[in-house]
């Protein structure tokens, strides 16, 4: 801890001096004894909690503790606590302390003392901390008493019976009153205080043992607990000389835990003493733990596991565990016994969810309580087994039959039954033995025995019995002696009262006439009765009654017969109850009256139907006989009908017919009317339900040739007609064209105008620095703002006069270019190879230019296909050729890998990037309050400067730190903590857009991120999935993704106003963002230098794991022939040829790259690429590209001209040379398609089941005139039909032939496909069906492509508008710039004026005279402008001179070398190019060959004399 943490948590207290004050010897004299007497009151009020701790009660105050304890009482309650078997409360004198509270201390109160004394002697407490009992009762040595309290406390506290004593000093207060007091006391007595803080040394001084191994021991213990290592600290607990006893291995770490913080309790009261304890006074052990408080620490972790252990045995109800954690010495408890577990569990189960039902919470039961609760078990079991026996002696007596004995037996203290009376022994007996008997027969054994409840239950049972016997006996003699009387008042209340009756006081008269009437006929005359009657309990039990002596008994009186004249209580209860209910029947007959007669009327119903049932019962079963009889007679009445209407029918049938004539008719145009009206009112549904059936029928045939194996001929020829180009189509390929067009150029004049204007930064950046003149910007400003204008006259001279222009030579050249290119394209091994034949710094500039241009950047699902597939051939070309190790491709920069990165980066890639990325880097810029700086070192400057700005004062701490240094601040522990944080939640969101886009991402780079890994794979087959994975990651993230994080203004990602620029701490926010998701897509965890950053390891993990499921979903996807549906053979049915845009530079590059490393490409001498070339014959120069006249031979500066006109752009329509020609069958599959055209074209105006059948049936006139018809229809087609896509002359001719003549060659072609095993005659040629039917099929998905290519390309046309206005917008910021400096420059320089054509003018027109420098080499050589000259000592430098003349230009200049005055050599110089150098790093150049100059001072020295800078 801190001086200054530690001052503000001292307490000011009497003789510590807390200013500045100087006092006197005296005063510090009186502080003194003040501070004594305060620490004394602290030691007894740590003797007070320590021992309410322990007695669970409450102990006088402390200023009044001395006096409390003289008695002794409180002393041996304590001596009770901690050894019960030597104290007990029956040996404790004045135990609640009445006698003391009357008359104050009796000398018997000393025998509390020495029982006290006693117990500490039998635990073993050194005898040199007792007080004498006269220091207790006399109050000699109160302080002494309290010293040995405080001994006594740690000495259990080692030996696990008590908790340690608190140290409360400086941590309470007391009144200066109390204080004061307290000081007067001590005085008044003399008495020395013994040295509290000594305890621990002195009981570890005082154990037989060799006090100086003890004492080495208890260090290496404090010392172990220092170095916070559990393993060291347990082996120093086991140490022999340490005398440490159960000390467990497996709670090493628990011990060490515990012994620490009581460690740092013991320094920290340590400290606070230090300030009024002597140096002589001080002990070793006032910071270090002691043998007995080690000791007590390790009991105290002890008694914790075993509680835990008791407790969660409990909460298991785990019989064999708890009685496991019971024995455990820990706890040290007494009268465990193995016997009564059961009840153990049971008890202290209760015990414990008594306490969490007063607690709410879940609670674990202490010691003390668990101790108690074993008592009382114990008790319960010892109680339980004297019940048992017991209930046995119970049983024996019932068994006996002798009333007595059962009496006696139940009367057994142990027994514990309540309500025993003795009077009622006999009948005991009976219900006793009488459920014995019955218990016995139900479970069928003989030896079954009654138990306590049973047995409690027959008692009460017996006497309820007894009592309602007693009732009823009273109330029958009441009842007999009234009638006997004649008095029938009281009837009625005792029929009430003591029979508990319902009686209704309307039959009061009726009940007693019965009753008399019934009592006569009982009484006998003459007969000599005894005053006994006699009842019967339960129908099983005699009960007797003395109507006289009201005396009743369950034994039957000796010599005494019942009397019998008397009504007994069951016929008094009879006779009642018949009057009642003769009573309540007949109110109930009249209050029910009405439901009688519906009940009677219900009984007469009930009478009738079953007489009725009866009667048809009867004539059910006569059914036969009855039915006959209707039978006879139904049939006589019909056959009388019958013959009388045929008799009137044979009389009138001509009117008969006419009449059923006009009735049918009549119903007939009945029925059609409303069927008519039926289908006018509802004409919509029914067109509904025909177009729903015919569209069924479509759908169906449809599904049909789209799904079957074999679709029949007739659903193909239904659909037939969609092979037919329309007008949309044309207009559709007519608009994709012309978007492609401008697409590509609009791509190559945005990379041009970026170059541009880069070059344009360079050279206002020179400008900035004074490095170059304005002239040269201006004049590259100018040749910016031309560019565009002139681009448009040179295509249109080139279309004029150059290769394209109206002559057979210029155009058979033009097809062979066309043938050329068409090769290039389509067979990506020519370029894959040529590649790789050229320097990287060549190849690189070539891809760039000429196989992107070839490719029209991918605008088309065509070209993406084919560029697709070089970029595969080129990859496994490379990976085969060039990669050894697997780690190259990571280590080394892999031509095709940048190659494929740079395009899907541009201008189609990039939007894809734009939308996976821009939502979540704008929210992370946005985001003013995020700040992520994981650099120690400027979190630490950061820091310090904050520092300083609010104090306003220099800090003391060091500017310059290592990352070390600054870490051991905890200041900068924290803020790199929260950047941590903050970085991880923005981490997130990054990888949640990432892992959420994967669809956007584009196709190209996924498919050659798969073609990547299964080149390694194949290469290298014993490399990991992991590896693999990584280096896909690679690829995805690091080469694709990750520059984009790191710099969003470089590509597009966010959007950025001319001259804008993004702020230093948003950049370090991506760039730490980017930097973790680098790391975790490479599982590259942080080390070494990033050591700080490790707590994000297990981040980078777990991001690695979502990283690699991400990687492994990227590498799934289809081949591109199923992605864009394309084959070798598309070409040949696609409507428009394909056109690419390309340069005259980049024609004549190609073809002289193809001539230069032809061997190489094309090794076979037959190869189609070396016969193009040997057409193609030499390379052709720009000229002969742009026809004659195109440049002034007379021009000057013609060689710079021709360099511009050179990139001037020609379209090419790829043909391909090598196409079928007429009557050769050497292509099979070009045959195929021809055969195709010329089948659908008959199956449309012929039809048949079967291709054979068609071809064999001649056609009909009619079937003639369709087809001309439809040949005639497809030649005004054709005729309106662009050139780029008219099919070839002999497809259309084909088409024009008669439908026989088609025929004629339909069956030749198929005869030669069937000798090829294309087709088969015995399927019925159902192979080139199936083929048709997929023809049909690509049609449709062809034309929704062409639609989706549309919109593609009219939104990659908007994307690059929006950038070519941006770029615009650069130009327009530039241009403004460039004219506030000649504005400037106009104000500044008033001789001179600059014109926009970058020449100077003097005032006047007059030109400046053009100034020479002379200077020798020696002169320069000082200067240190020339370094040295080859093959020419130091000391010839004299004799060398060289003269600097400005040119006609601004920034040429021109060099003379003489040699003794013979001019030996001259040079021109640019400025620029100087600049140039300098910008690019280069620090020594040659001149004349021969000598090296300095370029910087080269650059200051031309400065200085021609531009006075």
């Amino acid at each position: 801890m801190h001086h200054e943490e530690l001052a503000s948590l001292q307490r000011p207290r009497y003789g510590s001096i807390v200013d500045d004050e100087r006092i006197s010897a005296e005063e510090m004299d009186e502080r003194r004894r003040q501070n004594i007497a305060y620490e004394y009151l602290c030691h007894l009020e740590e003797a007070k909690r320590w021992m309410e701790v322990c007695l669970e009660e409450e102990l006088p105050p402390t200023t009044e503790l001395e006096e409390g304890l003289r008695n002794g009482v409180y002393l041996a309650k304590l001596a009770k606590f901690f050894a019960p078997n030597v104290v007990s409360d029956k040996k404790i004198y004045d135990v609640e302390q009445a006698r003391y509270k009357r008359s104050g201390l009796h000398f018997r109160h000393t025998d509390n003392t020495v029982q006290w004394l006693r117990a500490m002697e039998s635990i073993g407490l050194p005898k040199i901390f007792y007080p004498e009992t006269t220091d207790v009762y006399d109050r000699k040595n109160i302080p002494r008493m309290i010293y040995c309290i405080h001994a006594l406390s740690l000495y259990l506290f080692k030996l696990g019976l008590a908790p340690q004593i608190q140290d409360l000093l400086g941590k309470v207060d007391f009144t200066e009153e109390e204080i004061s007091n307290m000081r007067k006391e001590l005085e008044k007595y003399g008495i020395q205080m013994p040295s509290f803080s000594k305890i621990g040394g002195i009981l570890a001084s005082e154990l037989s043992v060799d006090e100086a191994a003890l004492h080495a021991a208890v260090i290496a213990i404090n010392e172990a607990i220092e170095r916070r290592r559990a393993e060291q600290t347990i082996a120093a607990l086991r140490n022999p000389n340490a005398m440490l006893i159960n000390v467990d291995e497996e709670l090493a770490q628990d011990y060490q835990n515990e012994l620490f913080e009581a460690k740092r309790r013991k320094e920290s009261n340590a400290r606070l003493k230090n300030g009024t304890i002597s140096e002589e006074e001080r002990d070793v052990y006032e910071e270090l733990l002691t043998q007995a408080e080690i000791q007590g620490n390790i009991n105290k972790i002890n008694i914790h596991i075993a509680l835990v252990q008791v407790n969660e045995a409990i909460d298991q109800q785990d019989e064999v565990a708890l009685m496991a954690g019971l024995n455990r010495p820990a706890l040290s408890l007494f009268e465990v016994l193995p016997q009564n577990s059961l009840w153990y569990l049971l008890q202290l189960c209760d015990s414990k969810e008594q306490k969490m039902q007063i607690a709410g919470v879940p609670n674990m039961l202490d010691k003390s309580e668990i101790q108690k609760e074993v008592s009382v078990a114990n008790a319960e079991a010892e109680a339980h087994k004297l019940r048992i026996i017991a209930v046995g002696h119970i049983n024996e007596a019932i068994d006996q039959g002798n009333p007595e004995k059962t009496l006696e037996a139940l009367l057994l203290p142990t027994a514990k039954l309540q309500d025993v009376r003795p009077v009622n022994a006999r009948h005991y007996q009976d219900v006793l033995y009488h459920a014995k008997a019955q218990k016995c027969k139900e479970s069928q054994d003989e030896s079954e025995l009654l138990w306590l409840d049973e047995i409690q239950k027959g008692i009460s049972d017996a006497n309820n019995n007894i009592k309602e016997a007693a009732v009823l006996a009273v109330g029958t003699s009441m009842i007999n002696k009234s009638l006997e009387k004649g008095d029938s008042q009281p009837i009625l209340m005792l029929l009430q009262s003591k029979f508990g009756l319902r009686v209704i006081p309307e039959c009061a008269e009726t009940y007693f006439r019965n009753l008399s009437e019934a009592k006569k006929l009982k009484t006998v005359e003459g007969s000599n009765e005894s005053p006994w009657i006699k009842l019967v309990m339960k129908n099983m039990y005699h009960y007797y009654y003395n109507v006289e002596t009201e005396e009743g008994s369950c034994v039957a009186p000796e010599g005494v017969v019942p009397k019998t004249s008397w009504l007994t209580g069951e016929e008094i209860q009879s006779i009642v109850g018949q009057v009642t209910a003769d009573y309540n029947r007949e109110q109930l007959w009249l209050a029910n009256e009405s439901l009688i007669v519906q009940l009677q009327a219900r009984a007469r119903g009930f009478l009738v139907r079953k007489n009725y049932q009866e009667r048809k019962a009867y004539l059910q079963n006569q059914e036969p006989s009855a039915i006959k009889i209707q039978a006879f007679w139904r049939g006589f009445k019909q056959r009388k009908s019958y013959v009388d209407r045929l008799k009137v029918l044979q009389g009138n049938v001509a009117a008969i017919v006419k009449i059923q004539s006009w009735a049918k008719m009549w119903l007939a145009k009945r029925a059609y009317r409303k069927r008519l009206q039926y289908f006018k009112d509802h004409n919509d549904e029914i067109v509904k339900i025909q177009a729903f059936l015919r569209a069924n029928k479509a759908r169906e045939d449809y599904r049909i040739l789209t799904g079957a194996e074999n679709p029949p001929l007739t659903v193909l020829r239904k659909f037939a007609y969609l092979l037919d180009q329309s007008d949309l189509d044309f207009q559709e390929e007519l608009e994709v064209t012309r978007l492609r067009e401008e697409v590509v150029t609009k791509i190559r004049s945005n990379q041009q105008l970026e170059k541009d204007l880069n070059l344009m930064d360079i050279k206002i950046g020179l400008l900035v620095k004074n490095r170059i003149t304005l002239q040269d910007v201006v004049l590259h400003s100018k040749k910016l703002n031309k560019k565009s204008k002139s681009r448009l006259e040179e295509m249109v001279m080139v279309d004029k006069q150059g290769i394209k222009g109206l002559s057979k030579e210029r155009r058979k050249k033009l097809e062979a270019y066309q043938h050329l290119f068409y090769l290039l394209q389509t067979n990506p091994m020519y370029l894959a190879k040529l590649i790789f034949q050229m320097p990287q710094n060549k190849s690189t500039k070539f891809m760039d230019t000429v196989i992107f241009t070839l490719y029209n950047y991918a605008s088309n699902q065509r070209e993406e296909y084919l560029l697709l597939k070089l970029f595969k051939t080129a990859l496994e070309e490379e990976i085969n050729s060039k990669v050894d190790q697997i780690q190259d491709i990571v280590t080394g920069n892999p031509t095709v890998i940048k190659m494929v990165v740079s395009f899907n980066r541009g201008a189609r890639g990039q939007n894809t990037l734009r939308q996976l990325l821009a939502p979540v880097v704008k929210e992370i810029m946005e985001d003013k309050s995020l700040i992520i700086n994981t650099s120690p070192v400027n979190v630490y400057k950061s820091w310090v400067n904050q520092l300083e700005m609010q104090s306003g004062e220099a800090s003391k701490l060091p500017y310059d730190v290592t990352t070390e240094q600054a870490l051991t601040h905890t200041e900068v522990v924290n803020k790199l903590e929260s950047s941590i944080q903050s970085l991880r939640a923005v981490t997130d969101k990054v990888l949640a857009s990432i892992f959420s886009s994967l669809n956007m991402m584009p196709y190209g780079m996924r498919y050659i991120a798969k073609v990547l890994k299964s080149s390694l794979h194949e290469k290298f087959p014993d490399a990991t999935e992991d590896e693999l994975l990584k280096i896909v990651g690679n690829l995805l993230y690091y080469r694709y993704m990750n520059p984009a994080i790191v710099a969003p203004d470089g590509f597009d990602i966010i959007d950025m106003t001319a001259g804008g620029q993004i702020h230093p701490d948003q950049r370090r926010n991506l760039g730490c963002v980017a930097k973790v998701l680098q790391h975790a897509a490479s599982n590259k965890l942080f080390e070494g230098e990033s050591e700080h950053l490790s707590s994000m390891n297990t981040y980078l993990s777990q991001t690695y794991q979502k990283f690699r499921n991400f990687f492994q979903a990227a590498c799934d996807v289809p081949e591109p022939e199923e992605k864009f549906n394309i084959d070798e053979y598309s070409d040949m049915v696609t409507l428009s040829k394909p056109v690419i845009y390309i340069s005259i530079e980049e024609i004549i590059n190609t073809h002289s790259l193809l001539l230069e490393h032809q061997d190489a490409i094309a090794a076979e001498p037959n190869d189609l690429l070396n016969e193009l070339l040997e057409g193609l014959g030499p390379v052709p120069d720009v000229e002969s590209f742009l026809g004659e006249g195109a440049v002034d031979p007379n021009d000057p500066n013609r060689e710079s001209t021709l360099t511009q006109l050179a990139k001037t752009e020609i379209s090419l329509s790829l043909t391909n040379k090598y196409e079928l020609r007429e009557g050769e069958d050497q292509d099979l599959k070009s045959l195929m398609i021809k055969t195709k055209r010329l089948i659908v074209d008959v199956i449309r105006t012929q039809p048949g089941d079967t291709l054979l059948e068609i071809l064999e049936t001649p056609a009909t006139a009619q079937q003639e005139s369709e087809h001309l018809k439809l040949v005639e229809k497809r030649a005004i087609l054709n005729s309106k039909t662009p050139d780029k896509m008219k099919p070839s002359q002999s497809v259309f001719e084909d088409g024009q032939l008669p439908i026989e003549q088609k025929k004629r060659k339909i069956q030749r072609n198929l005869r030669t496909l069937e000798q090829a095993g294309l087709v088969s005659s015995a399927t019925k040629y159902q192979e080139i069906i199936n083929e048709i039917a997929k023809d049909i099929r690509n049609q449709r998905r062809y034309r929704h492509h062409r639609k989706a290519e549309l919109v593609k390309l009219q939104q990659t046309l908007n994307a690059l508008n929006s950038k070519t206005a941006f770029y615009e917008e650069q130009i327009n910021y530039y241009n403004t710039y460039i004219k506030t400096c000649l504005d400037n420059l106009t104000r500044k320089n008033s001789r001179r004026s600059i014109k926009l054509d970058g020449k100077e003018e003097v005032k006047g027109s007059k030109k400046l005279k053009q100034v020479s420098l002379k200077y020798t080499a020696a002169r320069l050589h000082e200067k240190g402008v020339i370094l040295e000259i080859e093959d020419l000592q130091t000391n010839q430098f004299k004799n060398v001179m060289f003269d600097i003349t400005p040119g006609e230009e601004v920034g040429d200049f021109e060099i003379k070398a003489k040699f003794l005055g013979v001019e030996m050599e001259k040079v021109q110089l640019h400025f620029q190019d100087l600049l140039q150098m300098q910008y690019e790093g280069v620090a020594v150049m040659k001149m004349f060959d021969k000598a090296k100059v300095n370029v910087n001072l080269l650059i200051f020295l031309l400065n200085k004399k021609f531009y006075g800078k």
